[in-house]
């Protein structure tokens, strides 16, 4: 794995020795989430959209009714960015200031292409195992119909940037001789016992890529 190129357009500014710029870390992070919140312009009007996504490579996978704006604007090879983001603790100081958050996130640069063909069913697939690992091959796979209503990007990863914080409150020197209570509320996110559909025929046992995901 490889470091992306750095410049304005990815560099991390503020608090600069907290960003990352490597495939490893941007990787990592992409890896561990579901949805991301892709940006783009249509003439003078930003518009941002959360949406599913996979990763394979450095290439990123959004899919969408042929009609979304998204899509529709996205195709044209326009520059676009998108962000994912896990937030792991609130940091909470002695001083309102200096309160913050622990996180990791990813902004990523780049333009998008239409996929299309057989590797279209392979992307489908690639955003599948990333909410469900395993969930493709027990589902049944996309007829002729809704492949012809979906259509499918490939963004290919020119620039990305990671941005990092750990660790807990950094108050003012002087704020450390206050009788204030400091310190993390840690973060997570977790699966809940799972709700079968009420239409589930009987006999039917929760599978495995479920089962994985809550065991």
């Amino acid at each position: 794995m490889g470091d992306y190129r750095i410049d304005q357009r990815n560099k991390v500014k503020r608090v600069p020795e907290r960003g990352y710029y490597d495939e490893e870390t941007v990787f990592e992070i992409l890896d561990a989430g579901k949805i991301c919140h892709a940006s783009f312009v249509v003439g003078d009007q930003p518009f941002v959209i959360p949406t599913i996504y996979g990763r394979e490579g450095n290439s990123l996978y959004l899919h969408g009714a042929t009609t979304s704006r998204l899509i529709k604007q996205l195709e044209t090879g326009v520059q676009m960015s998108l962000a994912v983001t896990h937030l792991d603790g609130l940091v909470l100081a002695r001083s309102a200031f200096h309160h913050s958050m622990n996180y990791r996130s990813v902004v990523v640069f780049g333009t998008a292409k239409l996929v299309t063909d057989e590797k279209k069913l392979h992307a489908l697939k690639v955003i599948s195992d990333q909410l469900v690992p395993g969930r493709w091959e027990e589902s049944r796979q996309p007829n002729s119909k809704e492949l012809k209503a979906t259509s499918v990007l490939e963004i290919k990863i020119d620039q990305a940037s990671a941005k990092i914080r750990t660790g807990g409150p950094k108050d003012d020197k002087e704020d450390y001789e206050l009788d204030i209570w400091a310190g993390v509320v840690p973060m997570v996110t977790t699966y809940q016992t799972v709700v079968p559909d009420s239409e589930l025929r009987n006999g039917i046992e929760t599978p495995s890529s479920v089962l994985n995901l809550i065991n």
